[in-house]
């Protein structure tokens, strides 16, 4: 325990891929962010889908209470128990896609708490320890965030106009107003963690240049502020698991690099706590080695509709809304985007 397998003496490696040399298109499969996640939108399809089911029964007995209980009592977007509803809802979504509709993906992703699921799926961790390292990060987060910048908070914004937007913010940093970009979706398209306090003066700078503001999310993620959080996580979370190198490769949220080792993976996940995603990279990356067709799996309702989504892969959504319906799910063609 608390080694990853390079430091065990023990490092295999995910398959290399080259870059896209004129071969067939590859498959991808993205495990989401996760946005707002409650009973009332995932609830009928944790109780009445087979792969739901048997990764509850697992999740059950690790953790030694009913997840789907808590979770229809917890209330709150992001609660222990909402992260660990929306981990098996992810994962059930992708053993659906394998087992009904023949995915096979050549590639791995997760943005954001997507890591989990995607660390899981490639085999770096196995399911009962995503299970129990979700719930033990969760409440190390609650911890860190009751008496550490529980005054921040991260906003999304959308359909900005990107150099008024950089404008807006460099007036803010002139200002002396502490904030960080947590996040870099899609053209006019970020995440920005500041103080709650500035938070209405700035939704109403960001509508004043004719963008739109989304959700806030408390508590607030991927910030170099939480450097701190990050090592906290990692002395008291991490080191009680050990992490394996992927079967198959994983594209790291930050920069879009392949993570192929047990070193690099257990990296990617410490850095979602004080490093931006930055989905435009990922989608490059994917391009670049030759993935055709995505598969998003688990609840989503952003990164299958971003427009460089859209115009770069043929997608595939396979989630709570969906997934009970009879037949194959529908295919959103980049031809139409």
């Amino acid at each position: 325990m608390g080694q990853t397998e390079a430091q065990a003496g023990d490092s295999p490696t995910a398959p290399t891929l080259e870059r896209d040399s004129g071969k067939a298109p590859r498959t991808a499969v993205l495990f989401p962010g996760m946005g707002r996640f409650d009973f009332a939108t995932a609830g009928r399809f944790l109780v009445l889908d087979r792969y739901a089911r048997h990764r509850l029964a697992i999740a059950d007995e690790v953790l030694g209470f009913s997840v789907l209980e808590r979770f229809h009592d917890a209330g709150a977007d992001y609660s222990e128990y909402a992260q660990l509803a929306f981990l098996v809802a992810s994962l059930a979504a992708a053993d659906r896609a394998e087992d009904r509709f023949g995915m096979r993906p050549d590639v791995c992703a997760g943005a954001s708490f997507g890591q989990k699921a995607a660390a899981a799926y490639a085999g770096s961790l196995d399911f009962p320890d995503v299970v129990r390292m979700t719930a033990e990060l969760a409440r190390c987060e609650r911890e860190y965030f009751t008496t550490e910048h529980s005054d921040v908070v991260t906003h999304s914004v959308y359909r900005v106009p990107d150099e008024e937007f950089h404008a807006l913010l460099a007036e803010m940093r002139d200002r002396g107003d502490w904030f960080d970009i947590s996040g870099e979706l899609d053209r006019g398209f970020y995440m920005v963690s500041l103080p709650e306090s500035r938070l209405d003066a700035f939704i109403r700078a960001v509508r004043d240049l004719g963008g739109y503001s989304m959700y806030t999310m408390r508590p607030p993620v991927h910030a170099r502020v939480f450097g701190p959080l990050r090592r906290k996580a990692e002395a008291e979370v991490f080191a009680n698991y050990r992490i394996r190198a992927p079967r198959v490769p994983v594209i790291s949220d930050a920069d879009g690099t392949v993570v192929d080792s047990a070193e690099a993976m257990r990296t990617m996940l410490l850095d979602t706590f004080d490093r931006a995603i930055r989905w435009p990279d990922m989608v490059t990356s994917m391009a670049g080695l030759g993935v055709g067709t995505l598969y998003v799996t688990g609840a989503d309702d952003m990164f299958h509709r971003l427009n460089s989504t859209a115009r770069t892969f043929d997608v595939i959504t396979v989630n709570p809304k969906n997934a009970l319906r009879p037949g194959p799910p529908k295919l959103r063609s980049r031809a139409a985007a």
